[in-house]
């Protein structure tokens, strides 16, 4: 049963009609709101546009208890369009939830202590392009309003050159692109105007190690809520003892230019009584081309797992993690540092990380 005041009548919500289309990821998005209609609310929150007039919806799915007063986590996915391991990693999980709301009685008492949101695939021009950036050329994790207070790598951090050219930024003082609009809307509605939040947005292409990176990627200062940081991943690295992720800050890693969830994560500082914590999961695409170095020779075949139970296993690995989110907001009351022992969390965070 949901709390008393979610109607418990099953239904959908559409502002837009579900699409079909050619793209695999948008079809199986599509099925799992039809298998979730009493649960799901699903809206469009735009229309990605290619240059042949062809248009992709870009979907926010939601479920669990509405109320504010409620945590909640949100689930990205698709943000560049070659990484589709990240779209499918989230897809995956929101069809786990879907099959078992037909009979888990406890993830329906979970649902009634947690508001999850997700838009598993936030750039579905570039995907249908099979391009990182956007139909635009834009690469949207270098397009917020963010400016690097420290050198960034060549071209990598960020580059106003060309759009022909990988990483570019955008024209300079243009509104964000459409998609990045998108993401900004429903992280600002459903997100920063709770107490707590999560969010996790999943890509791939970045070393042999699976790495969970929180901010800053514009400079290398801690984020004020270190602490609270600290204390996420020690309740992971307690229940997960087995794991194989890295967390840290991005920018132990280089620095960039226009990070979105940098923007997103100082629009969050402006209300000092809330937390909201944004992760960014990099799946280590080298293991995958490792083990298969004829990947090499595909685009594609860099930033995705090719071979079928390659792909089976990083869906039932990554699972965990997201399901762990869902979890660890539902219970954040027990687990934030508390005044007396937040300075403890933190200078240990700095003993760790900085």
């Amino acid at each position: 049963m949901l709390a008393s005041h979610v109607d418990p009548c099953p239904r959908l919500f559409f502002v837009a009609t579900v699409t079909r289309s050619e793209l695999p990821e948008l079809e199986a998005l599509a099925r799992i709101i039809e298998l979730g209609a009493g649960w799901l609310e699903a809206r469009v929150m735009g229309q990605a546009r290619l240059a042949d007039g062809t248009t992709y919806p870009v979907y926010v799915i939601t479920l669990g208890n509405p109320a504010k007063e409620v945590p909640a986590v949100g689930y990205f996915g698709g943000v560049h369009g070659l990484e589709r391991i990240g779209a499918e990693v989230v897809l995956a999980y929101l069809h786990n939830l879907v099959m078992r709301l037909q009979w888990d009685s406890s993830l329906h008492r979970q649902l009634e202590t947690v508001r999850l949101v997700f838009m598993p695939i936030v750039n579905p021009g570039g995907m249908a392009l099979g391009t990182r950036a956007n139909p635009n050329g834009v690469d949207l994790m270098r397009n917020a309003p963010v400016q690097a207070t420290e050198p960034v790598p060549f071209m990598v951090g960020g580059q106003r050159i060309s759009a022909g050219l990988p990483w570019y930024r955008g024209v300079k003082d243009k509104a964000m692109e459409l998609e990045n609009q998108a993401v900004c809307e429903a992280v600002t509605a459903e997100l920063l105007s709770r107490d707590f939040s999560l969010s996790v947005d999943c890509h791939s292409g970045f070393g042999s190690r699976d790495r969970l990176w929180f901010p800053y990627a514009h400079k290398r200062a801690p984020i004020a809520h270190l602490a609270e940081m600290q204390a996420f991943k020690n309740i992971f690295v307690q229940s997960h003892s087995h794991h194989r992720y890295v967390i840290e800050p991005q920018s132990l890693q280089y620095l960039a230019h226009g990070d979105l969830w940098d923007h997103l994560y100082l629009q969050a500082c402006t209300q000092p009584q809330r937390v909201f914590l944004p992760l960014t999961l990099e799946m280590g695409s080298w293991l995958w081309v490792r083990k298969n170095p004829r990947q090499l020779f595909s685009r594609h075949g860099m930033f995705n797992p090719l071979i079928e139970h390659r792909q089976q296993r990083v869906l039932r690995q990554h699972l965990l993690l997201l399901d762990f989110l869902s979890r660890a907001a539902s219970g954040h009351r027990l687990w934030l540092p508390t005044p007396e022992n937040r300075a403890q969390h933190h200078a240990q965070a700095l003993q760790d990380w900085y």
